[in-house]
């Protein structure tokens, strides 16, 4: 996984970045987000599987819904865009849930990788479909083994 970084104000984690570099920027963590730091280490390790901290993402009321109920996605499950359109009440938008999934500003703790696509398949994902694979298969109880 590459290198994260983060925005908190006085409300809450406001997103999580992916940065597309090998290189550290810093090795210095803000104070508001070691906490945030210490628990996507937890994840990455393994040893973490829910997230406790306040966030505040901005965004649509409709967003923000779809973002409270990918945090009800458990660990190591997924489910499709559609099973999310009724969730919200209401399978017509299936495409606006797709949208508000991939403008979830964050990204892990927020698990918008758990979304599918009805026929199993890895859609549509932010960080492209490298990470949301990796991602999955690290939240996997069964192990993959590559052999290539």
């Amino acid at each position: 996984m590459q290198l994260l970084g983060g925005i908190r104000d006085e409300d809450g984690i406001a997103s999580i970045s992916i940065l597309d570099s090998e290189e550290k920027e810093t090795d210095i963590i803000a104070l508001e987000l070691e906490d945030c730091a210490r628990q996507l280490n937890e994840y990455f390790e393994g040893i973490r599987t829910q997230f406790d901290l306040q966030l505040n993402p901005e965004g649509t009321e409709f967003q923000k819904n779809v973002w409270n109920l990918l945090q009800t996605i458990p660990y190591g499950k997924t489910i499709s865009y559609l099973q999310l359109s009724q969730q919200l009440g209401d399978v017509k938008a299936i495409r606006a849930v797709a949208n508000a999934n991939g403008k979830n500003p964050l990204w892990i703790v927020v698990p918008c990788h758990r979304v599918i696509g009805s026929d199993g398949s890895l859609t549509g994902y932010a960080g492209g479909l490298q990470r949301k694979q990796w991602l999955l298969e690290h939240e996997s109880p069964y192990k993959q083994q590559r052999l290539f």
